[in-house]
């Protein structure tokens, strides 16, 4: 269970890493407003999740206490 969350965690902020990467180049080259609107709304709520799975790891786990 400790490895599925771990991964899902990682997965899901890689997901937050290349909205934002996407968000940027589309910002650079003069994209579409709504585009970057859009990719926005799906990076916020990529770290609403990575931050509750964030949280779920460390319940799951102790959050690094002994013992």
């Amino acid at each position: 269970m400790n490895s599925f969350l771990t991964g899902l965690t990682l997965l899901v902020m890689g997901l937050v890493a290349i909205v934002l990467i996407r968000g940027l180049l589309n910002m650079a080259k003069g994209g579409s407003g709504n585009t970057s609107n859009k990719l926005m709304q799906a990076r916020v709520l990529f770290q609403a999740v990575a931050i509750v799975l964030i949280m779920l790891t460390l319940w799951v786990t102790g959050g690094g206490r002994p013992g």
